[in-house]
């Protein structure tokens, strides 16, 4: 099963991509926090195969999900919905100081905005391409964010047809294996950013049209706010044990677990409500009134358009 950008009938696949996306974000956030002295496997296959994987994923959905939102209800109102955004970050990065959200505000504040009044989706693209260049020959890391907003603003403008995300998958995944082969070799940090980028890019390709929508991974993405949030307090609370564990066993363990907890979590709150809790308060705020939430019947037959996910 493939999607099409612009089918709005089957958004619930690019919810199940991002919530594909939580699951990893958990993982490599929980490893970070380990010591990688004495190197382990874990090591190696985190750093090689997961490490800067995932949040591109994040980053091109949220610049897919602001021009579904900007259609929905315009730019003022998604300007409120970024400013609370930058408020959940400032919390956020009382016990979390890795925490991105403050990046995601920002950003989208000072280059989604101005740039949805450039018309057609070729210009944003090739903007978003020369940003994310540039980006990648700096350091990468967190000025990647907005290169890949751009791209994903252009791909829900263009709305490049299904049969396209098989085969450029392939050309992706294969990119990344030869520059992760490059930088071994070289050491060169561009390689291994280009490689992280196409690695994405091929995971994000690959589980849509393999995957497509899966029910559980649909709702964890619907919460992703709430999930990425207790995600990282649980990094918090179990820090001690991580660092303590050489095997970095420990690290695979609580990724599992709360990932697990957040799946089960997920499905049992939107069977009852319409909005994960943070999502409904962010949601209250941008619209400075009080919304519904709780679903009559346990069914949610006229779920609107998601917001842009964060991670």
């Amino acid at each position: 099963m493939v999607v099409r950008l612009g089918d709005v009938r089957r958004i619930g696949e690019l919810d199940a991509l991002r919530g594909f996306a939580v699951c990893g974000i958990m993982l490599v956030n929980t490893w970070q926090h380990a010591p990688h002295t004495p190197r382990t496997g874990i090591d190696w296959t985190v750093d090689t195969l997961f490490q800067s994987r995932f949040y591109p994923i994040f980053s091109l959905l949220f610049g897919i999900g602001f021009v579904l939102f900007q259609e929905k209800a315009g730019r003022w109102v998604l300007l409120r919905r970024l400013l609370w955004l930058l408020c959940f970050g400032l919390v956020q990065h009382t016990f979390y100081q890795g925490e991105v959200l403050t990046d995601y505000a920002l950003y989208g504040a000072a280059v989604l905005l101005p740039v949805s009044f450039l018309e057609g989706g070729i210009p944003v693209l090739i903007l978003g391409v020369g940003v994310l260049a540039w980006a990648v020959l700096e350091g990468g890391g967190a000025l990647e964010i907005p290169g890949l907003f751009l791209i994903g603003m252009a791909l829900m403008r263009l709305r490049p047809p299904g049969w396209l995300l098989a085969p450029s998958s392939v050309v992706a995944a294969t990119a990344s294996a030869l520059l992760t082969v490059f930088w071994f070799v070289g050491r060169d940090w561009a390689y291994y950013s280009t490689a992280a980028l196409a690695g994405a890019a091929a995971y994000a390709g690959l589980f849509v049209a393999l995957v497509g929508r899966a029910a559980p991974l649909e709702a964890l993405g619907r919460m992703a706010l709430t999930n990425y949030v207790t995600g990282t307090l649980v990094i918090s609370l179990t820090g001690s044990l991580v660092r303590q564990d050489s095997t970095r066993l420990t690290v695979v363990a609580i990724a599992l677990v709360t990932v697990l907890a957040q799946l089960v979590g997920s499905r049992w709150w939107l069977g009852r409500f319409r909005y994960g809790p943070l999502e409904w308060v962010w949601r209250c705020l941008t619209w400075f009134r009080w919304v519904p939430n709780r679903l009559r019947s346990g069914r949610d037959d006229n779920r609107p358009l998601p917001d842009p996910g964060v991670p």
